[in-house]
Order: C-alpha cells, then structure tokens, then sequence
C-alpha cells in the first residue's frame, strides 16, 4: 500500500489539494521536528517554521520510484532543521547527518506520545467520538478481538476503502460484513474502536498503536 507516496507524487505546487495534504500532516511535521529536535516543538517554535518549509520542500522534490514519501519527508526535514541549528550555532559538530538513516528505529518519549494522542483525538473527534471513548468500546472476548482484528485488516488492504470512511466518517459496515465475513451485530457494537484502529495503524502513530494489545499482533501495518 503507498497511498500517502501516490498522493505526494501528484501533488500540483499551486493546486488546493497541496495545501490540504500540508494541513493533514500538521502532525508528522510536529513530531520530526521534535524528534531532530530532541524536545517538544508546538507551533510557536521556529523549527516548526522551518519543518514546514522543508516538508512542502520535500513534496516538490519527492520521486515516487526512489522510495517511500514519509522517509523522504522525514530526512529533508531532520536536513533543514540540522542546518537551522547551525546557522544558529545550536548544534554540535560532533552530530552528523550521517548517522540518521532513513531505517532507524525511533526511540519515544512522553512528549512525542502526547503529541500522538493530541493527534488522533483531533481526528477521532471528527467521527463524533473521543479517544478516551475507546476504553468503553475496546473488544474484550477472543472472538471478538480477531473479528475485530479482521476489519481492521481488510480496511487497510483496501485503501479506497480508508478514503471512503474518511470522507463519510463511518464505518462501511455493509461491505466489511459482506466481504470479509464477520457479523454486523461485531462491526456496530465495536465501530468507534475498529474506525480508531484503522486511523492509528494507517496513519504515523507508532506509539499508541503499542498499546493496543488485542489488536497489534498480526496487524498489517
């Protein structure tokens, strides 16, 4: 699936869709940022300025047959702000770009998770519910968590179908139940936590999709 590395390598520099892509990742800038950084960057920080200039910089520069757009993303913006820092003289020396790789496994920290679920709950609260909600809803028999964990998997190998409960903010029941063969009675009861898990594992949240036991074995995400 590389939906988000499509959608970049498409992007007009003048078009509306740019700026529509630039405001729904308001969150991966924030966290590369603060994760160069090494603290927590709001908005009112000027790495965020610079993040922001380097992320539009890195959808105009972005070759879709090189690789994945997020990795990509993610270097320019560690570049941009790295060179920041030493035009500053915030920097050490000692602290090459060299010794950020693009498959590094990324260390979290409280700040970054609140940054995650500052995210998430933003999004979830555009389908009329909040994360804390998920407490509630979260499935507790084993039958249920692999039927749930079945949704879950078939939403995100079908991404026209993410689009769609994206743009309606609901959960296409109907064909879940009919496609990938798991009762309806399953899909209503536990819709906010299936919607939840779809939007954590497709989207850049490493931290919180940890805490979701039941779901994180087996998930393709």
């Amino acid at each position: 699936m590389r939906e988000i590395d499509r959608a970049a390598s498409l992007l007009n520099s003048n078009s509306q869709e740019l700026d529509e892509f630039i405001a729904k990742h308001d969150f991966f800038i924030l966290k590369t940022a603060s994760k160069t950084a090494k603290r927590y960057i709001s908005k009112e920080d000027d790495e965020y300025s610079v993040a922001l200039y380097a992320f539009y910089d890195a959808i105009n520069k972005y070759d879709y047959t090189k690789g994945a757009f997020y990795s990509f993303a993610e270097l320019i913006i560690h570049r941009n702000i790295v060179d920041y820092y030493r035009a500053k003289g915030k920097y050490s020396n000692e602290i090459g770009i060299e010794e950020i790789e693009e498959s590094a496994v990324y260390t979290e920290n409280d700040n970054i998770l609140k940054l995650e679920i500052d995210a998430i709950s933003n999004i979830l609260k555009s389908y009329g519910f909040s994360f804390m909600d998920l407490v509630k809803v979260s499935p507790k028999a084993e039958k249920t968590k692999q039927s749930c964990k079945a949704a879950v998997n078939y939403l995100l190998d079908n991404p026209s179908l993410i689009i769609e409960m994206r743009n309606s903010k609901q959960l296409p029941i109907k064909i879940i139940a009919a496609h990938a063969n798991i009762p309806r009675k399953i899909l209503e009861r536990h819709r906010k936590y299936i919607i939840a898990a779809v939007e954590i594992f497709a989207g850049e949240y490493v931290g919180i999709a940890q805490y979701l036991n039941c779901l994180r074995e087996g998930v393709k995400y």
